[in-house]
């Protein structure tokens, strides 16, 4: 009764928290751009490609497409859209008779003024894998999947919600990096641990492996002469208005917010292994369960620095392919800004966990050998023996109570 009573509460905040997060606006909800527009659905009747020109892969100009428009204020007309091709393979679409598309209509009180193509319409799809996604998590993890979906949606609202808008204001990027991690490193091992010394000792041991990242990364990313333009898209963003951004600052930032979720990982699994040995051997020393947690980081730290550079360089693979494809010299593509900047993310997102490990086995060790601990150890233990030895008593009288009857039945 009280584990469940613990689980409700636990929902309780999270559901509470997301709600927040939901209504919270974030100040960038009425852009200038898209007033006097309604982004609908569209289905292509048909196309015409005679201003189209192509050179190769590149194609240019402008695409007309016959569109009927399925829902907003013009829902079921049928009018003439555009989509501008400006030779990139990277943002150009190209539209066929049948598909369903996301477009932009420019109207006014007199119908309206133009209709363009923005893309192929995927919100549908999005949906149904993340619920697919959802559905199979919860069936297979239960209530552990249902509070990783918990967390999973808080981390993105309070990204979309806090952290970029804030980044935007002109708030000091790294101060509000840390602040959110923080938060985020707090919200999430709670998810997992609910009210209990096991969130403290994680969360303790995660948020000094972020503050060592941090500090390494600062000073590393000076060292390096690192601008924050390597990010994707930095560039459109100061063209965008907010020329006076720090992006070198934002790309210091993430450094430890892209390692922080590998730290809570390490965090998470070495308290559990510690709490563990406490629960299995309650008259343990703090030494001797910090020595257990160290080796439960040792095992975990080899694949967790693995796991970064495969998340960090999984997105270049066409840009290695390009440097190989032109026999770039190993020493010259080492040296390369974009390439220096990866080894930078990886090299230091793996300082944060060697450190997570040791900060991680000495909190939860302090922690988790506690008298007031072990005590509480003792009574879950004498309990959990208790309902063992009732429900063996009841397997063990249900056999004579069915003889008895049988007994009966034969007598009469």
């Amino acid at each position: 009764m009280k584990n469940r009573l613990k689980k409700s509460s636990v929902s309780l905040i999270a559901i509470l928290l997301m709600v927040i997060l939901i209504v919270l606006p974030t100040g960038y909800e009425d852009a200038v751009i898209f007033k006097g527009t309604d982004k609908v659905k569209a289905k292509v009747v048909s196309t015409d490609e005679s201003t189209v020109k192509s050179s190769g892969l590149i194609q240019s100009g402008e695409q007309f497409c016959q569109v009927e428009l399925l829902g907003g204020k013009f829902k079921g007309e049928t009018t003439r859209a555009v989509n501008m091709l400006s030779g990139s393979l990277e943002s150009d679409k190209i539209f066929q008779k049948g598909d369903i598309a996301h477009v932009v209509v420019s109207y006014n009180d007199n119908g309206i003024n133009s209709v363009t193509m923005s893309d192929h319409y995927r919100l549908d799809k999005e949906f149904l894998l993340a619920g697919m996604f959802v559905l199979l998590l919860i069936a297979f993890a239960g209530w552990t999947g249902l509070r990783a979906v918990y967390s999973f949606v808080i981390t993105i609202l309070t990204i979309w919600k806090i952290l970029v808008p804030a980044y935007l204001g002109g708030i000091n990027p790294v101060w509000c990096g840390i602040l959110i991690t923080g938060f985020l490193t707090l919200i999430i091992i709670f998810l997992v641990y609910g009210f209990d010394r096991k969130t403290v000792a994680a969360t303790g041991g995660a948020l000094l492996g972020v503050l060592i990242t941090c500090v390494i990364g600062c000073i590393f990313t000076d060292a390096f002469k690192i601008h924050g333009a390597v990010m994707a898209y930095s560039e459109s963003l100061l063209y965008s208005g907010y020329q006076d951004l720090n992006l070198t600052k934002i790309f210091m930032s993430g450094i430890f917010i892209g390692a922080s979720g590998a730290m809570m990982d390490l965090a998470v699994d070495i308290t559990s292994a510690v709490n563990e040995v406490v629960h299995k051997k309650p008259s343990i020393g703090w030494k001797e369960a910090a020595r257990s947690g160290m080796n439960v980081g040792r095992a975990a730290m080899g694949t967790m620095t693995t796991t970064l550079l495969l998340a960090y360089s999984g997105g270049y693979i066409a840009l290695l392919m390009t440097f190989m494809a032109q026999g770039t010299p190993i020493e010259n593509i080492l040296n390369y800004k974009y390439v220096s900047a990866e080894i930078l993310d990886t090299i230091v997102g793996s300082f944060g966990l060697v450190t997570v490990a040791p900060f991680t086995a000495l909190t939860s060790a302090v922690l988790l050998t506690g008298k007031k601990y072990k005590d509480q150890v003792a009574r879950e233990l004498e309990v959990e023996v208790s309902v063992q030895k009732t429900e063996q008593n009841i397997s063990d009288a249900e056999p004579c109570e069915a003889e008895f009857e049988v007994s009966e039945v034969v007598s009469e």
